[in-house]
């Protein structure tokens, strides 16, 4: 279960892409969805991310995120119209309470708090998508240029937890062919056995280290200028990709600016359609978007578009 939530190498065309170019388009995704208070401009976003994890083959572990995520969607949904009580439209007046006040139920606050939900929505998918395409070693790889040490030190943090849930699950396994049984037992008895896991789990992560350190020393780590034993290649792919990223992010800050991708919801909610340049501006933003996803479906199926790009 939780193998899902980390990156898997599986040769898929958006986890070959440049570093730089994957990271540009979790990035102009992220800041989409920030800028961006639209319902349509939210949904679109979110069914763009839902498409790429459907591209890089994450839907599994995207149906975890989305359990996660579940309960504070709902908690907002919930919590938003009980506390807020601006707008209009009011749907229901509720008995006082206490420090609250008087419950009042409006329209506006339902809306807002749906929407702030799929804001939620999209930023969570954002981040699993991030963990399907992104390894982590390219990643601080990129950053580590900048500051070396502190790419090591990220990449040592990153790495721990992955690393700590296949020891446990490996520990696991060795423990239950020795006969040792988790779920039998009173509570004291399970509280010994899992305590001797994690005594062993301790000892494993302390090993680690030292082979880690170890490794550090064999290579001459901080003795000198850093080498790279591997190098990235920048595509086509990887230009088309960035050339995507660019045309959406483009139009994407012309509508912010312009006021296309804002919406109003208090005092009382606004227009869904307020003119037909506010659906071109969100119309050449998801195209932008789209190319990406697009690009994953040709280079799967059409060999000659893999081998040009």
């Amino acid at each position: 279960m939780f193998d899902q939530l980390f990156y898997r190498e599986k040769g898929l065309f958006l986890q070959s892409l440049h570093s730089v170019a994957a990271l540009t388009y979790i990035a102009v995704l992220f800041l989409l969805a920030l800028v961006f208070s639209h319902p349509f401009y939210l949904a679109g976003l979110l069914l763009v991310t839902a498409l790429a994890i459907w591209a890089a083959d994450g839907l599994e572990a995207w149906e975890s995120y989305l359990k996660v995520s579940l309960g504070m969607i709902v908690l907002i949904i919930i919590l938003n119209p009980l506390m807020v009580h601006a707008g209009e439209t009011v749907l229901w007046y509720g008995p006082r309470i206490p420090v609250l006040g008087r419950l009042v139920i409006t329209l506006e606050a339902i809306c807002y708090g749906a929407a702030m939900s799929v804001r939620l929505l999209a930023v969570i998918s954002v981040f699993c998508l991030y963990n399907l395409i992104m390894h982590p070693d390219k990643t601080l790889q990129l950053f580590s240029r900048l500051a070396h040490k502190s790419g090591l030190i990220i990449s040592l943090a990153t790495r721990m937890f992955p690393a700590m849930v296949r020891d446990v699950n490996s520990i696991s396994e060795v423990q239950r062919m020795r006969g040792v049984d988790f779920a039998s037992g009173n509570l004291k008895e399970k509280i010994k056995k899992y305590a001797s896991l994690l005594n062993i789990l301790l000892l494993s992560s302390l090993e680690g280290s030292l082979q880690i350190a170890e490794a550090m020393q064999a290579r001459a780590f901080g003795s000198g200028p850093r080498s790279s034993y591997r190098r990235e290649l920048f595509r086509p792919r990887d230009l088309l990709c960035l050339s995507g990223c660019g045309l959406a992010l483009t139009s994407g800050l012309y509508g912010f600016f312009k006021g296309y991708g804002t919406y109003e919801y208090y005092p009382q909610l606004g227009y869904l359609i307020d003119g037909s340049m506010n659906l071109l501006v969100l119309a050449v933003l998801l195209i932008g978007l789209l190319v990406p996803v697009a690009l994953s479906w040709g280079w799967k199926h059409c060999r000659y578009l893999k081998s040009k790009i």
